[in-house]
């Protein structure tokens, strides 16, 4: 009766209505596949650091080498050392960070501002940087 009904259900398509073929399990071996060799890594030359210009010492304006205490520093070099003044002596503003307040030090440096944005520093400490040929 119930191939009666799978008749009905299924239109006679006979492949529905086969029972399923068992298929026997052939035990192949799988070949292992050959590692490909890796490529040699180049080895690293042991030249000198290129300098690029923001860590290059160059010669400073007279008021930033008062405040850095010495003629020459690179743009790094400045921006730290004034950023651990700033630091030292808490110049900035506590509810803007990205403030700061110049103290007279600081305003040699910055052109007589009072308040100065951290952004701004970069572009503040551009004309100290004597430019050579």
């Amino acid at each position: 009766m119930s191939s009666s009904i799978g008749a009905r259900v299924f239109r006679g398509c006979r492949a529905l209505l086969a029972p399923a073929a068992t298929k026997a399990k052939t035990a192949t071996v799988a070949k292992p596949k050959p590692k490909p060799t890796p490529k040699p890594k180049p080895t690293p030359t042991t030249s000198t650091p290129r300098t690029t210009a923001i860590t290059k010492p160059i010669p400073v304006s007279s008021a930033l080498g008062d405040f850095l205490g010495s003629s020459e520093a690179s743009r790094a070099e400045a921006v730290k050392k004034i950023w651990a003044y700033i630091k030292s002596h808490d110049l900035q503003n506590p509810s803007n960070k990205r403030e700061i307040f110049c103290d007279d030090k600081l305003k040699t440096i910055f052109a007589g501002k009072d308040k100065v944005g951290f952004l701004e520093i970069g572009k503040l400490l551009s004309p100290h940087f004597v430019k050579t040929a």
